[in-house]
């Protein structure tokens, strides 16, 4: 695997570029992650500031494949995104506690950036992936459907919604698993 350190102490003033490939292997080396496969170009520009500070931007272009969380299906996800970041050399603790800067020891001659470029890609995906409707695995669409409560669909987020007029008059609750909870609610 390339190497993501990059060499902070001996950098000259200015400008480094460093290009990668990310492959599946990458994004679970650390640790298992939702990542199928990849192919995704990682580019990053380190300018050299001052005598202890350096800027990083990390922009990564390509695919990611995870799974659907409805059919289990390969999804494809676009990434493209930048992340922007300053690197300060100060002290003799790590503090990553803040968005636009990561503070290392001053004893640290590299700084790994693999866990950045990691972390930039897999924020890109959403917290719910899903296809688009109508693209999911028509058999497993099938079964879910097979073993759904009765009345029961994607868009209902509980037992009563709204009318439609905005007021907060329930309508029948579709889902008889919640109409005991509802007769408690209507005695009160």
């Amino acid at each position: 695997m390339a190497s993501f350190n990059v060499k902070l102490r001996s950098m000259a003033f200015g400008i480094e570029t460093f290009k990668y490939h990310l492959d599946a292997n990458f994004f679970n080396e650390i640790g298992q992650t939702e990542v199928r496969c990849s192919d995704v170009e990682a580019t990053i520009v380190v300018e050299r500031r001052r005598e202890d500070f350096f800027g990083l931007s990390i922009t990564c272009n390509g695919t990611v494949t995870i799974g659907c969380d409805r059919c289990l299906d390969d999804l494809v996800h676009v990434v493209d995104t930048v992340y922007e970041i300053g690197v300060k050399l100060e002290g003799t603790d790590y503090d990553d506690s803040r968005d636009e800067l990561l503070i290392v020891p001053e004893s640290w001659r590299e700084l790994d950036v693999a866990p950045l470029v990691r972390d930039t890609v897999l924020l890109t995906i959403p917290m719910t992936h899903v296809h688009p409707d109508g693209e999911c695995n028509e058999q497993m669409s099938a079964l879910l459907s097979d073993h759904a409560a009765e009345g029961l669909n994607d868009d209902l987020l509980d037992g009563a919604t709204s009318g439609d007029d905005g007021s907060d008059e329930e309508v029948e609750c579709l889902d008889p698993r919640w109409e005991a909870l509802r007769k408690l609610k209507d005695n009160n």
